[in-house]
């Protein structure tokens, strides 16, 4: 993986020509939350608002993609 050491190198390069380490950014913690508030409530909430028949034709179109994933198509 030669992008990655690259990228450690430059990295270190950077750091001993400024003379201080690099930090990395820090995520906003109220943002992490909310995000993943709604990532665990979406799928569901989508699923309850869906008839019967309109989740049975997301399945199907659904399965017809993955089939057709796996035959190369």
């Amino acid at each position: 993986m030669a992008t990655k050491v690259f990228a450690q190198d430059a990295l270190r390069v950077i750091e001993i020509s400024t003379g201080e380490p690099l930090k990395p950014k820090q995520k906003n913690a109220a943002a992490v939350a909310l995000g993943k508030l709604g990532g665990l409530k979406g799928g569901r909430a989508r699923a309850d608002k869906l008839t019967p028949e309109q989740r049975g034709e997301i399945a199907q179109r659904a399965a017809k993609r993955r089939w057709a994933n796996a035959k190369g198509e």
